[in-house]
């Protein structure tokens, strides 16, 4: 399937939904829009490139636990 976002004025949206649910749903499916997905894909893109062109900083489990250890109690307090 494909993906397409389309920009629309709020007053023809029920005109818009009554086509696009007029398609059987193993060919269309609505999906609505997470405020919140575009941030994120963004920003594991931006982690994936680091990634890929070598240049992204890891640690070490014990590293990581420790970090998280120290998260928490720095939100604790």
């Amino acid at each position: 399937m494909e993906t397409l976002t389309i920009q629309f004025e709020s007053n023809i949206k029920a005109k818009i939904l009554e086509l696009l649910n007029s398609f059987p749903p193993n060919e269309l499916k609505i999906v609505t829009e997470n405020p919140v997905f575009a941030a994120n894909k963004k920003m594991l893109d931006i982690a994936l490139e680091k990634v890929n062109n070598g240049t992204a900083e890891c640690c070490s489990i014990e590293e990581l636990d420790e970090f998280l250890e120290k998260a928490l109690s720095d939100y604790e307090n």
